[in-house]
């Protein structure tokens, strides 16, 4: 028989143990990295600490978390096709395998607390999860609430978030404003813009614009660099230009008659934090990592917001640092006449620069990631 004596005892061996954390949710580098962020400052909170993510089969996850050095199980989940297609048919079956296939991971696996990052990938563990009165935490990236978060948000303990105003979707009193966790290498040091400009043989002497349209390139930034090619040799601006891999021909093409010394073309930069290092102004699209690590960087940013996700809610990210004097923020139909001209106004404009420099680095959370193990470890030992 348990006496009162030996209650605190055994919660102090309980607090003392291992925790088993399960980490879900991908698809999408926006959710993948910051989950192994989290992992990461996990791991240097509690070394003891046993990981395990859960993601979607044949998504990047599966890829990039063993790669970070963590397990992965992959459920054969799937998301609702927006165009109109015989795979979503199968949504349901694949749903009902997944739950089946969570309830094997939590039975086995034994977590204190499950964390979603968001993604379908998310929902199935979660879901038994919350079922079984285990303590669930939420990290939301955007400033527009995800459908499975929004779902999930009645049975977590926590809700971690990176914008203000998100009462809107979740409860208030659950609610930590912690920012997105961050690929801390990324941040420029000592040295480092010099290394940057000999990484990419730029001069010191000239302003660069950097140009990230995402891993497969964005059509109305790279056609709006291609139209004013000639503009950057008159005006000596220097340009990195990471077209993605879906535009690289055609942006090789459109450069193949024109001497432009000036110009670094990539189908993708592999070294983003050498290209941060070297730029004076960012353009750049309005995913809530990305704005994250740019507020990190402290420079100015012309944010150009995809109009192909989710309820548009890059437009939302976008206009949450524009409204704050925080970035630029041009509309994707409009790029293509406005984007150059407006990053070669401020690039000459130092007052405006070093406005909007300071502006965006009042938003950076330099240490989220930690902020939110803390969270999960407190819940754990709850």
């Amino acid at each position: 028989m348990t006496t009162l004596r030996e209650k605190p005892e055994r919660r102090k061996a309980m607090n003392n143990k291992a925790p088993h954390i399960i980490i879900s949710g991908g698809g999408t580098g926006g959710h993948v990295f910051p989950a192994i962020s989290i992992a990461d400052a996990l791991k240097h909170l509690r070394p003891d600490a046993r990981i395990l993510f859960v993601g979607a089969r044949g998504r990047m996850e599966m890829k990039k978390v063993p790669e970070a050095g963590y397990s992965i199980i992959g459920l054969p989940v799937a998301g609702i096709q927006r165009r109109l297609t015989w795979k979503n048919l199968l949504v349901p079956f694949k749903l009902l395998r997944s739950m089946r296939r969570s309830r094997r991971i939590i039975k086995d696996f034994k977590p204190d607390v499950v964390v979603g990052v968001g993604g379908y990938a998310s929902g199935p563990v979660m879901r038994v999860a919350g079922r079984r009165g285990i303590p669930l935490l939420i990290q939301e990236q955007n400033s527009y609430a995800g459908v499975t978060n929004r779902i999930l948000a009645s049975k977590a303990s926590s809700i971690c978030v990176a914008y203000e105003g998100m009462d809107r979707y979740f409860p208030a009193e659950k609610i930590k404003i912690t920012g997105n966790p961050l690929r801390k290498t990324l941040i420029p040091g000592p040295g480092k813009r010099e290394e940057a400009l000999q990484h990419f043989n730029l001069s010191p002497d000239e302003k660069t614009l950097l140009v990230i349209g995402g891993s497969l390139g964005a059509r109305s930034i790279n056609e709006s660099i291609m139209d004013h090619l000639e503009d950057f040799e008159k005006k000596k601006i220097q340009l990195i230009w990471q077209s993605g891999r879906h535009y690289h021909q055609q942006a090789m093409q459109a450069m193949s008659h024109l001497s432009l010394p000036h110009i670094r073309l990539r189908d993708f930069v592999e070294r983003m934090d050498l290209a941060y290092a070297a730029a004076d102004v960012i353009v750049s699209r309005a995913g809530a990592g990305t704005i994250s690590e740019l507020a990190l960087i402290k420079k100015p940013v012309i944010l150009v917001p995809s109009p192909n996700v989710a309820e548009d809610h890059q437009t939302r990210n976008a206009r949450s640092l524009s409204d704050k004097n925080a970035a630029v923020l041009i509309q994707d139909e409009d790029a293509r006449h406005l984007l150059v001209p407006k990053a070669f106004e401020i690039l000459e404009d130092e007052y405006r620069a070093r406005e909007l420099a300071e502006h965006i680095a009042k938003i950076a959370k330099p240490d989220s990631a930690t902020d939110i193990a803390e969270e999960v470890l407190k819940l754990a030992q709850s």
